[in-house]
């Protein structure tokens, strides 16, 4: 049986589903979102993913160029 997400009465995610896995373009929001003073985890939060790839993504070990493309899109 699925377990039920009683916020808005969907099938919740398995415990030990994967999280979702970030894209460009995410990481290019992740941009917008650290500059406007968002916390990691919040952002994390947001994207339901690990603060780790945020880190990633703002370090530049994820998505390099993401930084250039959130500059351009400002």
């Amino acid at each position: 049986m699925t377990p039920i997400d009683h916020h808005n009465s969907t099938p919740a995610k398995h415990p030990r589903q994967p999280s979702y896995r970030l894209t460009f373009e995410d990481a290019v929001e992740v941009w917008r979102l650290h500059w406007t003073g968002w916390l990691h985890s919040r952002i994390a939060a947001r994207f339901d993913v690990n603060q780790g790839r945020i880190s990633e993504v703002l370090t530049g070990k994820r998505y390099p160029g993401s930084e250039e493309a959130a500059r351009k899109a400002a």
